[in-house]
C-alpha cells in the first residue's frame, strides 16, 4: 500500500485535469470564503468585476475538473459560510445536477457565536453535498459514532438491550389500500408480551389501527413476523379512543450498531473553530486562524468505506489529511488522501509567515510530516511544474 497522504504542490486547477479520470471515492473542500471584505484569491483562470461572480467564476472550472475525478458512486462535500451558499448551491445544482444533492448540512463550529457582527451571532456554516451519480453514489448517511445505549432503555432476559418501535407504519399513505398485504390480524396476550400469526390460548386478535381508530397496516409482512418471534412484543397502550392491545417490533442494540445522520452536526460532535486551532496549535504552533477540526472531516469519511480514497484540492492547512491518518488509525482502515494546496506566499506579519513558513503549502507540507512522525501511514510531496499563486484558504 501506498502513502496516505500525498500533497500535490500546485494551481488545483491545473493539477485535478492531471489525476486518473473516476478515481475518488469523495471530495471534501473548504474553499476560500467570499467574507464581502475584499475577495483574495488571486486567479490567472478567471476574472469578474461583481463580487460573487468573480467567485462563481473561480469555482466553477474547478468544480467541473473535480467532477471528472470523481467515480460515479462518489460525492462531493463543501464547507461554505452564509455569504456564497446560496450562490455555491446554484452552482453546484449545475455543474452536477439537481437530481444529484444530497444534504444541506449546518455544522456548528462556533458554539458561542461570533459577537462582532452588528445582527446574530453566527455559531454555525454549512457543508453542501452532491453526488456525482445519486442513482450509484454508496455514500452511507450513518455513523456508529451517534449510537447512544441511553437510546435503548429495555433489557431482554438475556442482557441485550432495546427499544420499542411500532410495528405498525406510522406514515398515512401506507393503509389497506395501498398496502393490502401488510392489513393482516395479529394474535397476542399482554401478560406475557408474545406475538404470533396464529390464534393461540390466551391471545387477543390485534389489528393495525391508527390512533384515530382508522385501519393501518404493519410494517412487516406475517411470514417476517413469523420468522422472528423475539423481535415482536405486544402491549396494552393508551390513545384517543381509550386502550387498545399495539404490537412493537424489539430494534436492538448490538456491535456494528449505526444510527442516521442528521443535517445538524453540533461542535460536541465534531469539534469547533476552537479546538481545531488547539489541535493544530499541538502539532505546529497557532499558523493558522481558522482550520476546520479533524471531527468534521473524520465524520464525512464515516460515511464511506475503509479504503476510500479522498481528495482535497484546498488543502490548506492539511485537516483532511489529518483526519485521514486519524481515521485509519482508529478501524485499521487503509483510506488514501490526495491533498492538493498552492505554493503562494504567506501574508507578511501573519502567524504562518513568522513562524517561518514561507508559503502556504509549506504550512501544509509541515503538519503532514508531523502527523505521519507521530502516527505513521506514510506522506509524499509532489511540485507541479506549472504551480500558480493562489491565496491562503483553510
Amino acid at each position: 500500500m501506498g502513502a496516505t497522504n500525498t500533497l500535490i504542490v500546485g494551481d488545483n486547477l491545473d493539477v485535478l485535469p492531471t489525476l486518473a479520470r473516476e478515481s475518488v471515492d469523495v471530495v471534501y473542500i473548504d474553499p476560500p470564503y467570499n467574507t464581502g471584505n475584499g475577495f483574495a484569491y488571486h486567479d490567472r483562470h478567471g476574472t469578474g468585476a461583481e463580487r460573487h461572480r468573480m467567485w462563481v467564476e473561480m469555482m466553477r472550472p474547478r468544480l467541473v475538473a473535480a467532477r471528472e475525478v470523481m467515480a460515479a458512486h462518489a460525492a462531493l462535500f463543501v464547507s461554505i459560510d452564509d455569504n456564497e451558499v446560496a450562490h455555491l448551491r446554484l452552482l453546484l445544482d449545475e455543474v452536477f445536477g439537481e437530481r444529484n444533492f444530497v444534504a444541506q448540512v449546518v455544522v456548528n463550529l462556533n458554539p458561542k457565536g461570533r459577537q462582532l457582527g452588528p445582527f446574530f451571532a453566527t455559531s454555525h456554516e454549512y457543508l453542501l453535498i452532491y453526488a456525482r451519480d445519486a442513482a450509484r453514489c454508496t455514500l452511507d448517511p450513518t455513523s456508529a459514532h451517534t449510537v447512544k445505549p441511553s437510546d435503548f432503555p429495555l433489557e431482554f432476559a438475556d442482557g441485550r438491550r432495546y427499544r420499542h418501535l411500532p410495528l405498525r407504519n406510522t406514515n398515512k399513505k401506507f393503509n389497506p389500500l395501498t398496502a393490502p398485504t401488510l392489513h393482516y390480524p395479529l394474535w397476542g396476550e399482554v401478560a406475557t408480551g408474545r406475538v404470533s400469526t396464529e390464534p393461540f390460548d390466551g391471545a387477543q386478535e390485534i389489528r393495525p389501527v391508527f390512533g384515530d381508530g382508522a385501519p393501518a397496516v404493519w410494517r412487516w409482512s406475517a411470514p417476517l413476523v413469523q420468522a422472528r418471534p423475539d423481535d415482536v412484543v405486544c402491549r396494552t397502550v393508551r390513545g384517543k379512543l381509550g386502550e387498545r392491545i399495539d404490537v412493537y417490533q424489539r430494534d436492538w442494540l448490538h456491535e456494528g450498531r449505526r444510527k442516521k445522520l442528521p443535517t445538524i452536526w453540533l461542535a460536541e460532535e465534531v469539534g469547533s473553530t476552537d479546538t481545531a486551532v488547539a489541535e493544530l496549535k499541538q502539532i505546529l504552533g497557532p499558523v493558522f486562524a481558522s482550520p476546520k477540526p479533524t471531527g468534521l472531516i473524520r465524520r464525512v469519511l464515516d460515511c464511506f468505506g475503509p479504503d476510500a480514497v479522498v481528495l482535497d484540492f484546498f488543502a490548506g492547512s492539511g485537516t483532511t489529511g489529518h483526519a485521514t491518518v486519524l481515521a485509519n488509525a482508529a478501524d485499521g482502515g487503509n483510506r488514501r488522501a490526495i491533498l492538493v494546496n498552492s505554493p503562494e506566499p504567506t501574508q507578511p506579519g501573519s502567524s504562518a509567515a513568522l513562524a517561518g513558513y514561507a508559503t502556504v503549502s509549506d504550512v501544509t507540507e509541515a503538519r503532514l510530516r508531523a502527523v505521519d512522525a507521530l502516527l505513521g501511514g506514510g506522506f509524499q510531496v509532489q511540485q507541479h511544474p506549472d504551480g500558480a499563486e493562489l491565496s491562503n484558504v483553510d
